[in-house]
Protein backbone atom coordinates (compact mmCIF):
# COMPACT_ATOMS: atom_id res chain seq x y z
CA UNK A 1 0.00 0.00 0.00
CA UNK A 2 2.99 2.22 1.29
CA UNK A 3 4.85 1.13 -2.48
CA UNK A 4 1.32 2.45 -4.28
CA UNK A 5 0.81 5.60 -2.71
CA UNK A 6 4.79 6.00 -2.65
CA UNK A 7 4.13 5.84 -7.09
CA UNK A 8 1.29 7.87 -7.63
CA UNK A 9 2.85 10.83 -5.34
CA UNK A 10 6.10 10.53 -7.73
CA UNK A 11 3.90 10.63 -11.19
CA UNK A 12 2.12 13.63 -9.39
CA UNK A 13 5.19 15.63 -9.01
CA UNK A 14 6.27 14.62 -12.26
CA UNK A 15 2.86 15.62 -13.44
CA UNK A 16 2.69 19.07 -12.01
CA UNK A 17 6.84 19.52 -12.99
CA UNK A 18 6.15 19.09 -16.67
CA UNK A 19 3.32 21.57 -16.54
CA UNK A 20 4.63 24.46 -14.75
CA UNK A 21 7.84 23.85 -17.38
CA UNK A 22 5.14 24.18 -20.49
CA UNK A 23 3.28 27.27 -18.50
CA UNK A 24 7.13 28.37 -18.26
CA UNK A 25 7.74 28.11 -21.86
CA UNK A 26 4.24 29.88 -22.94
CA UNK A 27 4.84 33.14 -23.47
CA UNK A 28 2.14 36.01 -22.62
CA UNK A 29 2.73 38.44 -25.40
CA UNK A 30 2.11 41.97 -23.75
CA UNK A 31 -0.52 44.17 -25.13
CA UNK A 32 -0.25 47.39 -26.76
CA UNK A 33 -3.48 50.00 -26.63
CA UNK A 34 -3.16 51.72 -30.19
CA UNK A 35 -5.09 55.27 -31.03
CA UNK A 36 -5.40 56.87 -34.34
CA UNK A 37 -6.58 60.11 -35.39
CA UNK A 38 -6.21 61.74 -38.73
CA UNK A 39 -5.88 65.36 -39.34
CA UNK A 40 -5.33 65.48 -43.22
CA UNK A 41 -5.62 63.16 -46.34
CA UNK A 42 -4.28 65.20 -49.74
CA UNK A 43 -2.03 64.85 -53.06
CA UNK A 44 -4.44 61.37 -54.34
CA UNK A 45 -2.62 60.27 -57.26
CA UNK A 46 -4.36 58.40 -59.57
CA UNK A 47 -1.29 57.79 -61.80
CA UNK A 48 1.60 57.28 -58.93
CA UNK A 49 -1.06 55.15 -56.82
CA UNK A 50 -0.30 57.04 -54.05
CA UNK A 51 -1.50 59.39 -51.31
CA UNK A 52 -0.48 61.72 -48.35
CA UNK A 53 -1.91 61.35 -44.81
CA UNK A 54 -0.95 63.36 -41.60
CA UNK A 55 -2.20 61.72 -38.52
CA UNK A 56 -1.45 61.39 -34.83
CA UNK A 57 -1.01 57.95 -33.26
CA UNK A 58 -0.93 56.59 -29.57
CA UNK A 59 0.41 53.59 -28.07
CA UNK A 60 -0.04 52.45 -24.24
CA UNK A 61 2.32 49.38 -22.96
CA UNK A 62 4.03 48.56 -20.17
CA UNK A 63 7.33 46.50 -21.71
CA UNK A 64 10.27 49.32 -22.05
CA UNK A 65 11.88 47.07 -24.49
CA UNK A 66 9.32 47.97 -27.17
CA UNK A 67 10.98 50.83 -28.98
CA UNK A 68 8.22 52.37 -31.33
CA UNK A 69 10.62 55.36 -31.53
CA UNK A 70 12.60 53.16 -33.89
CA UNK A 71 11.18 49.90 -34.82
CA UNK A 72 7.56 50.83 -36.30
CA UNK A 73 6.78 49.56 -39.32
CA UNK A 74 4.70 50.86 -41.71
CA UNK A 75 4.13 48.40 -44.30
CA UNK A 76 2.23 49.78 -47.52
CA UNK A 77 4.03 53.23 -47.09
CA UNK A 78 6.41 54.98 -49.37
CA UNK A 79 7.81 57.62 -46.85
CA UNK A 80 7.33 57.88 -43.12
CA UNK A 81 8.18 61.17 -41.34
CA UNK A 82 8.03 61.59 -37.81
CA UNK A 83 7.77 65.14 -37.03
CA UNK A 84 7.01 64.94 -33.34
CA UNK A 85 6.62 62.31 -30.66
CA UNK A 86 6.33 62.49 -27.13
CA UNK A 87 7.13 59.09 -24.67
CA UNK A 88 5.97 59.30 -20.97
CA UNK A 89 7.11 56.41 -18.94
CA UNK A 90 5.93 56.83 -15.46
CA UNK A 91 3.84 54.96 -13.13
CA UNK A 92 5.80 52.21 -14.82
CA UNK A 93 3.71 52.05 -18.30
CA UNK A 94 4.75 53.74 -21.01
CA UNK A 95 2.69 56.33 -23.40
CA UNK A 96 4.23 57.54 -26.56
CA UNK A 97 2.42 59.95 -29.00
CA UNK A 98 3.98 60.57 -32.17
CA UNK A 99 2.44 62.72 -35.24
CA UNK A 100 3.29 60.95 -38.90
CA UNK A 101 3.36 62.22 -42.04
CA UNK A 102 3.22 59.04 -44.52
CA UNK A 103 3.12 58.89 -48.23
CA UNK A 104 1.46 55.99 -49.02
CA UNK A 105 1.55 53.47 -51.62
CA UNK A 106 -2.19 52.05 -52.55
CA UNK A 107 -4.44 50.30 -55.16
CA UNK A 108 -7.16 51.73 -56.80
CA UNK A 109 -10.05 50.27 -57.72
CA UNK A 110 -10.79 52.55 -61.23
CA UNK A 111 -13.50 50.12 -62.88
CA UNK A 112 -16.34 52.89 -62.44
CA UNK A 113 -14.44 55.79 -62.74
CA UNK A 114 -15.26 58.62 -61.94
CA UNK A 115 -18.34 57.13 -60.07
CA UNK A 116 -15.39 55.41 -58.03
CA UNK A 117 -15.51 54.50 -53.98
CA UNK A 118 -11.38 53.89 -52.54
CA UNK A 119 -10.80 52.04 -49.74
CA UNK A 120 -7.51 53.75 -48.09
CA UNK A 121 -5.46 51.51 -46.09
CA UNK A 122 -3.30 52.14 -43.10
CA UNK A 123 -1.41 49.50 -40.57
CA UNK A 124 1.37 49.66 -38.10
CA UNK A 125 3.34 46.27 -36.70
CA UNK A 126 6.75 46.60 -34.54
CA UNK A 127 9.82 45.41 -36.55
CA UNK A 128 11.28 43.98 -33.67
CA UNK A 129 8.70 42.04 -31.90
CA UNK A 130 6.31 39.46 -33.33
CA UNK A 131 3.20 38.53 -32.27
CA UNK A 132 4.51 36.03 -29.71
CA UNK A 133 5.88 39.19 -27.62
CA UNK A 134 3.37 41.61 -28.56
CA UNK A 135 -0.32 42.23 -29.25
CA UNK A 136 -2.27 45.49 -30.68
CA UNK A 137 -5.39 46.60 -28.87
CA UNK A 138 -7.49 49.31 -30.83
CA UNK A 139 -8.43 52.18 -28.67
CA UNK A 140 -12.06 53.42 -30.31
CA UNK A 141 -12.86 56.07 -27.65
CA UNK A 142 -13.62 59.01 -29.73
CA UNK A 143 -13.84 59.89 -33.16
CA UNK A 144 -10.88 58.62 -35.72
CA UNK A 145 -10.31 61.94 -37.69
CA UNK A 146 -11.14 65.32 -38.20
CA UNK A 147 -14.19 66.15 -39.78
CA UNK A 148 -13.13 69.63 -40.75
CA UNK A 149 -10.92 68.79 -42.92
CA UNK A 150 -11.95 68.79 -46.41
CA UNK A 151 -10.71 66.02 -48.98
CA UNK A 152 -11.52 68.51 -52.11
CA UNK A 153 -13.84 66.17 -54.81
CA UNK A 154 -14.05 63.31 -52.37
CA UNK A 155 -16.23 62.56 -49.09
CA UNK A 156 -16.02 60.59 -46.10
CA UNK A 157 -18.09 57.68 -46.01
CA UNK A 158 -16.35 55.50 -43.02
CA UNK A 159 -13.34 54.31 -41.07
CA UNK A 160 -12.61 50.92 -39.34
CA UNK A 161 -10.10 50.26 -37.22
CA UNK A 162 -9.30 46.98 -35.82
CA UNK A 163 -6.22 44.49 -35.22
CA UNK A 164 -4.91 41.00 -36.21
CA UNK A 165 -2.27 39.26 -37.17
CA UNK A 166 0.07 39.59 -40.54
CA UNK A 167 1.97 36.15 -41.80
CA UNK A 168 5.76 36.26 -43.41
CA UNK A 169 6.07 32.92 -45.13
CA UNK A 170 9.47 33.54 -44.57
CA UNK A 171 12.08 33.23 -41.18
CA UNK A 172 13.77 36.58 -42.04
CA UNK A 173 17.39 33.82 -41.85
CA UNK A 174 16.73 33.20 -38.30
CA UNK A 175 18.08 29.79 -37.94
CA UNK A 176 15.64 29.60 -34.56
CA UNK A 177 13.22 28.78 -36.58
CA UNK A 178 12.45 25.63 -38.08
CA UNK A 179 10.19 26.82 -40.73
CA UNK A 180 9.60 29.78 -42.73
CA UNK A 181 6.74 30.87 -41.04
CA UNK A 182 6.64 34.04 -39.16
CA UNK A 183 3.54 36.09 -37.64
CA UNK A 184 3.41 40.13 -36.36
CA UNK A 185 0.37 41.52 -34.66
CA UNK A 186 -0.78 44.61 -36.59
CA UNK A 187 -3.13 47.59 -36.09
CA UNK A 188 -4.97 48.56 -39.10
CA UNK A 189 -6.79 51.63 -40.33
CA UNK A 190 -9.18 50.91 -43.42
CA UNK A 191 -11.04 54.65 -44.49
CA UNK A 192 -13.24 54.83 -47.27
CA UNK A 193 -14.04 57.51 -49.47
CA UNK A 194 -16.45 58.30 -52.55
CA UNK A 195 -16.01 60.76 -54.98
CA UNK A 196 -18.02 63.75 -55.54
CA UNK A 197 -18.07 62.72 -59.76
CA UNK A 198 -20.92 64.94 -61.82
CA UNK A 199 -18.66 67.60 -62.13
CA UNK A 200 -15.50 65.41 -62.81
CA UNK A 201 -17.58 63.40 -65.24
CA UNK A 202 -18.88 66.45 -67.71
CA UNK A 203 -15.62 67.96 -67.04
CA UNK A 204 -13.99 64.48 -69.15
CA UNK A 205 -17.09 62.82 -71.10
CA UNK A 206 -18.19 67.01 -72.85
CA UNK A 207 -15.49 66.59 -75.46
CA UNK A 208 -16.82 63.59 -76.61
CA UNK A 209 -20.28 63.66 -76.31
CA UNK A 210 -19.76 67.06 -78.62
CA UNK A 211 -18.19 64.88 -80.95
CA UNK A 212 -20.68 62.36 -81.05
CA UNK A 213 -22.78 65.42 -81.60
CA UNK A 214 -21.26 66.94 -84.80
CA UNK A 215 -21.38 63.21 -86.10
CA UNK A 216 -24.90 63.32 -85.63
CA UNK A 217 -25.77 66.01 -86.96
CA UNK A 218 -24.88 64.64 -90.36
CA UNK A 219 -28.10 63.22 -90.48
CA UNK A 220 -29.59 66.55 -91.16
CA UNK A 221 -26.91 67.94 -93.83
CA UNK A 222 -28.16 67.81 -97.39
CA UNK A 223 -27.30 64.54 -99.19
CA UNK A 224 -25.67 66.42 -102.00
CA UNK A 225 -22.87 67.19 -99.21
CA UNK A 226 -21.35 63.47 -98.88
CA UNK A 227 -17.91 64.87 -98.70
CA UNK A 228 -18.87 67.42 -95.32
CA UNK A 229 -20.93 63.91 -94.32
CA UNK A 230 -17.70 61.99 -93.98
CA UNK A 231 -15.39 64.49 -92.92
CA UNK A 232 -17.50 65.47 -89.93
CA UNK A 233 -17.95 61.88 -88.76
CA UNK A 234 -14.32 60.79 -89.26
CA UNK A 235 -12.98 64.15 -87.91
CA UNK A 236 -15.58 63.19 -84.68
CA UNK A 237 -14.16 59.55 -84.66
CA UNK A 238 -10.40 61.00 -83.67
CA UNK A 239 -12.10 63.13 -81.42
CA UNK A 240 -13.19 60.66 -79.33
CA UNK A 241 -10.00 58.81 -79.57
CA UNK A 242 -7.38 61.52 -78.82
CA UNK A 243 -10.49 62.62 -75.48
CA UNK A 244 -9.83 58.88 -74.31
CA UNK A 245 -5.97 59.02 -74.48
CA UNK A 246 -5.82 62.26 -72.44
CA UNK A 247 -7.87 60.24 -69.43
CA UNK A 248 -6.04 57.47 -69.92
CA UNK A 249 -3.55 59.86 -69.25
CA UNK A 250 -4.28 60.55 -65.67
CA UNK A 251 -5.37 56.87 -64.66
CA UNK A 252 -3.03 53.62 -63.64
CA UNK A 253 -3.12 50.76 -65.88
CA UNK A 254 -5.74 48.38 -65.67
CA UNK A 255 -6.80 44.88 -67.14
CA UNK A 256 -10.13 45.22 -66.38
CA UNK A 257 -13.11 47.03 -69.13
CA UNK A 258 -13.58 50.36 -67.30
CA UNK A 259 -16.49 52.91 -67.96
CA UNK A 260 -14.43 54.95 -69.50
CA UNK A 261 -13.09 52.27 -71.66
CA UNK A 262 -17.36 51.49 -72.38
CA UNK A 263 -18.12 54.48 -72.81
CA UNK A 264 -15.85 55.64 -75.32
CA UNK A 265 -16.03 51.65 -77.18
CA UNK A 266 -19.88 52.53 -77.51
CA UNK A 267 -19.41 56.04 -79.01
CA UNK A 268 -17.18 55.11 -81.61
CA UNK A 269 -19.29 52.23 -82.35
CA UNK A 270 -22.13 54.17 -83.24
CA UNK A 271 -20.43 57.13 -84.97
CA UNK A 272 -18.62 53.77 -87.06
CA UNK A 273 -22.70 53.11 -87.76
CA UNK A 274 -23.36 57.07 -88.69
CA UNK A 275 -20.47 56.32 -91.53
CA UNK A 276 -22.07 53.20 -92.26
CA UNK A 277 -25.28 54.83 -92.52
CA UNK A 278 -24.02 57.65 -94.62
CA UNK A 279 -22.33 55.34 -97.36
CA UNK A 280 -25.54 53.55 -97.74
CA UNK A 281 -27.32 56.89 -98.20
CA UNK A 282 -24.52 57.61 -100.87
CA UNK A 283 -25.46 54.49 -102.29
CA UNK A 284 -29.45 55.39 -102.71
CA UNK A 285 -28.30 58.86 -104.26
CA UNK A 286 -25.77 56.98 -106.96
CA UNK A 287 -29.43 55.09 -107.99
CA UNK A 288 -31.25 58.61 -108.02
CA UNK A 289 -33.47 57.18 -104.91
CA UNK A 290 -32.87 60.47 -103.37
CA UNK A 291 -36.74 60.57 -101.26
CA UNK A 292 -35.16 56.92 -99.95
CA UNK A 293 -32.22 58.15 -98.80
CA UNK A 294 -33.56 61.37 -97.07
CA UNK A 295 -36.33 59.09 -95.19
CA UNK A 296 -33.12 56.65 -94.08
CA UNK A 297 -31.42 59.29 -92.71
CA UNK A 298 -34.41 60.65 -90.60
CA UNK A 299 -35.05 57.25 -88.80
CA UNK A 300 -31.71 56.47 -88.67
CA UNK A 301 -30.90 59.51 -86.78
CA UNK A 302 -33.86 58.92 -84.32
CA UNK A 303 -32.92 55.41 -83.48
CA UNK A 304 -29.28 55.97 -83.00
CA UNK A 305 -29.86 58.96 -80.83
CA UNK A 306 -32.39 57.45 -78.97
CA UNK A 307 -30.14 54.12 -78.48
CA UNK A 308 -27.12 56.02 -77.59
CA UNK A 309 -28.77 57.98 -74.93
CA UNK A 310 -30.68 54.64 -73.87
CA UNK A 311 -27.24 53.15 -73.33
CA UNK A 312 -25.67 55.95 -71.81
CA UNK A 313 -27.39 56.64 -69.12
CA UNK A 314 -27.87 51.98 -68.42
CA UNK A 315 -23.69 51.90 -67.64
CA UNK A 316 -23.77 55.44 -65.91
CA UNK A 317 -26.51 54.41 -63.73
CA UNK A 318 -24.73 51.48 -63.18
CA UNK A 319 -21.70 52.50 -61.97
CA UNK A 320 -23.02 55.19 -59.97
CA UNK A 321 -25.16 53.04 -57.83
CA UNK A 322 -22.48 50.91 -56.65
Amino acid sequence: MAKRFGMQLAALLIFLTASSAAIAQKQVPDTVTTGIYITSIHDINFKEKEYNVNLWLWLKYKNKKFDFLHNLEVPQAKSVTTSFSTIDSSENKVYMLMKLQCVMKDTWAIDNFPFDRQKLRFSIENSQFDSKSLVFKADTLGKHFDPRFTLRGWAIDSLDISTGTKIYETAFGDPAFTKPHTEYSNFKVRLQIDRNAMGLFWKMFLGMYVAFLISYMCFYIHTDSIDSRFGLSVGALFAVIGNKYIIDSALPESTSFTLVDTLHGLTLLFILTVIICTSYSLRLIKHNKIDKAKQFDFVSAQILLGTYLVTNAYFIYEASRF
